[in-house]
């Protein structure tokens, strides 16, 4: 079973969002992945993710029930892949990376969204519903490629 972390910055909608979305779209698709998502900051630590992100997630039948939790450099250990939801995500992680082992496990978004002009997930905390909602859709398409790809390795 892969075991999923995903990482935005304060860990209340990108990256909360993504955790249930993988979560649902993987059993979906018959697959038992084991999900969790962090922040870089610990500013919302032990929050539920954003009311604005948790009603557009309702709105597509994701519940989000997780609370935020900052990244830990345990959690190389404990996944298989980190991914990070924009370039300062990325160049985050990999400045707390131990080994060469640790940026292997490191992946950013844009690789999972291949059929989209988006390079990253635009974090919507300073928009408006339709950023959550543009958010939202790009996580749908990197979940859905994400689990392609574990379909493929077998």
């Amino acid at each position: 079973m892969p075991r999923l972390l995903f990482v935005c910055l304060g860990n209340i909608c990108r990256s909360s969002a993504a955790e249930e979305i993988m979560r649902v779209r993987a059993a979906a698709a018959g697959l038992e992945v084991g999900c969790d998502s962090a922040g870089l900051i610990d500013y919302h630590e032990g929050e539920l993710s954003d009311p604005r992100m948790r009603r557009c997630a309702a709105s597509r039948g994701y519940r989000l029930t997780h609370r935020s939790r900052p990244f830990r450099r345990s959690d190389f250990d404990a996944f298989d892949c980190i991914i990070a939801m924009d370039d300062s995500i990325e160049r985050s992680l990999l400045s707390q990376a131990r080994t060469a082992k640790d940026e292997e496990k490191i992946m950013h978004v844009r690789e999972l969204l291949p059929h989209s002009r988006a390079a990253l997930v635009p974090d919507p905390y300073y928009g408006d519903a339709a950023a959550f909602e543009y958010a939202v859709d790009l996580i749908e398409e990197a979940c859905d490629e994400l689990i392609a790809r574990i379909k493929e390795k077998g």
